[in-house]
C-alpha cells in the first residue's frame, strides 16, 4: 500500500461511516460493486481510477494528475 492509496481508503472509511452508510449501501449509491468498495477500503494499489472517482464524487471530490516540476 503507497501513501495515495492509503489516503484514499482512510477517506472513504471515514466519510462512510460519518454518514452511517454500510460498505453495501455506498456500493448501491455509487452505482460500484460492494467488492470494489472493500478493496478500495483495504487500499489495494490497482484500482480503475474512473471508478474511485465515480465513489468520490459522492463526497465532492476526485483524483486526478497533477504536474510535477521535474523534468523527463
Amino acid at each position: 500500500m503507497n501513501d495515495t492509496t492509503t489516503h484514499i481508503a482512510t477517506f472513504l472509511k471515514e466519510k462512510r461511516r460519518q454518514l452511517g452508510m454500510t460498505q453495501p449501501e455506498l456500493a448501491e449509491k455509487a452505482g460500484v460493486g460492494l467488492r470494489f468498495i472493500r478493496e478500495a477500503e483495504q487500499g489495494k494499489a490497482t484500482l480503475r481510477l474512473d471508478k474511485v472517482n465515480q465513489v468520490l464524487r459522492l463526497f465532492g471530490c476526485e483524483v486526478g494528475v497533477v504536474a510535477s516540476k521535474r523534468e523527463i
